[in-house]
């Protein structure tokens, strides 16, 4: 008998395995598509030679995860390049406010009359960073904060909803560059605990940037898997799990799903139907033939490029696509060029560049034409340089990854008290009402992202069960 099985292969389903597996728990882990990664792929989605990242491309969270820095990833091939700036925001008058590595130098790009507010925001928490992401990024209690108090300073700033927090500033840049940080997630501008989703992008920029993967987010999957495998846990790959009885037996199943997929396999009955699913992107991978003329400069040294332009745009966008249930005609895009920095990208002279938008869960509509008229806005000509595009709709995205449900990014809407406390209303959001099922995936604290925290903290919860039973 094995002492743990994980269903799934993503970060976190990679992540947990390399957490027992290291502690000496026999592991197999079980994949249903026929390679690892999950929300962190790569593949040639347009024209031989591009390399396109389907779900996840710049990694701040990533590079500024405890649990992925705790592991020796560089060893097996990991490598983080980054861009001059990790994110730039592009305005109608072709400037841009944008997320340095310097505080000082992004509080600048907000202008004077704001810059020394946003200096005063994330200059207290930025010399704590690494002890407070962990805190953050360990709730609920997988384990004791390290810093309480400056803890509880991050709640007491982090708690209300972001368009609190926007009201310190007295210009349009500031607030229209944190409500994009917010919609990273989905998230609706005036929820809860908003405000700490913005903060937690901004110093993530400051501390470490905003990184791609050399040669594409599948480096961060491989890297793993490679981990795994030396530590003498075994991958299967093409295996479709649809009960229990599929699986080998074990002391303990983890799985890194969806939890409606979870209840189903396991015999969950309806524990989970309350979890509620969010709105989902319209996302276009396009083959250039050279870097995207943006009207910013700031922004053709970005490797994350924002396109709103102000909160109030973004707000709308991302109402309509969350609770009208219609696609915005001017869509808020997150966009990346991972080719500025990363040559192994695309063909010498080329590049690769990708954007989304938001639309609701489900939809099945086409949005290539509203996002490509946003980019011109701001990149005039951008049209002209397509080479070719692979455009990906709700459908798509969840046939790619049956996490996505309804094609939802973010596994699960990041709205209310699920914000926090996700799958359940739980302190023990890990554990299932079978002794020997856990979720490890990104529909558990601390939710979305390549970070592989879910996956860490669920190991913690299921070595604490074996060595108990």
């Amino acid at each position: 008998m094995l002492d743990v099985v994980v269903v799934g292969a993503g970060p976190n389903g990679l992540t947990a395995a390399a957490e027992l597996a290291r502690r000496g728990f026999s592991v197999a882990l079980f994949e249903a598509r026929a390679t690892v990664g999950g929300g962190a792929r790569t593949e040639e989605l347009t024209l031989p030679g591009f390399r396109h990242d389907p779900c996840s491309a710049a990694h701040p969270l990533g590079v500024n995860s405890p649990a992925f820095r705790s592991l020796p990833l560089e060893r097996y091939g990991l490598e983080w390049v980054h861009a001059d700036l990790p994110m730039a925001h592009p305005f109608p008058d072709g400037t841009a406010a944008f997320l340095a590595r310097s505080v000082g130098e992004s509080a600048a790009s907000f202008g004077p009359r704001d810059a020394g507010t946003y200096r005063r925001l994330v200059e207290r928490f930025l010399p704590r960073w690494d002890t407070l992401v962990g805190d953050f990024m360990t709730l609920p209690r997988t384990s004791l904060p390290r810093d309480p108090v400056t803890l509880a300073r991050f709640g007491i700033t982090g708690l209300p909803p972001s368009t609190w927090l926007m009201r310190r500033f007295r210009d349009e840049r500031a607030p229209a560059l944190f409500a994009g940080l917010v919609a990273h997630v989905i998230a609706p501008l005036g929820g809860f605990a908003t405000s700490a989703i913005g903060l937690v992008f901004a110093l993530a920029a400051h501390a470490r940037g905003w990184p791609f993967a050399r040669g594409g987010s599948q480096a961060i999957s491989d890297a793993l898997a490679g981990y795994v495998k030396d530590l003498g846990a075994e991958i299967h790959t093409d295996f479709e799990v649809k009960r229990l009885d599929d699986l080998p037996p074990a002391r303990a199943y983890v799985f890194d799903t969806a939890p409606t997929a979870l209840a189903r396999i396991a015999g969950l009955g309806r524990y989970y139907d309350r979890f509620r699913y969010g709105a989902s992107v319209f996302k276009v991978d396009y083959a250039l033939d050279g870097p995207v003329p943006w009207t910013a400069q700031e922004a053709r040294r970005a490797g994350t490029v924002q396109v709103g332009p102000y909160a109030a745009d973004i707000g709308a966008a991302l109402h309509s696509a969350s609770r009208d249930g219609r696609a915005p005609e001017a869509p808020f895009l997150i966009t990346t060029q991972p080719s500025l920095v990363d040559p192994t990208r695309a063909p010498e002279g080329k590049h690769t560049f990708w954007a989304y938008g938001h639309v609701p869960g489900g939809w099945d509509g086409d949005l290539t034409d509203a996002i490509e008229r946003q980019i011109e806005r701001f990149a005039p000509g951008f049209r002209d340089l397509v080479l070719a595009r692979a455009t990906a709709g709700p459908p798509q995205l969840a046939a790619r990854n049956a996490n996505y449900v309804d094609g939802d990014i973010a596994s699960g809407a990041v709205s209310g008290l699920q914000l926090l406390l996700r799958p359940k209303l739980s302190l023990s959001p890990y554990t299932t009402p079978h002794p020997a099922v856990f979720i490890c995936s990104s529909s558990s604290p601390p939710g979305p992202g390549v970070h592989g925290m879910s996956g860490h903290n669920a190991a913690k919860a299921v070595w604490r069960r074996l060595r108990t039973s």
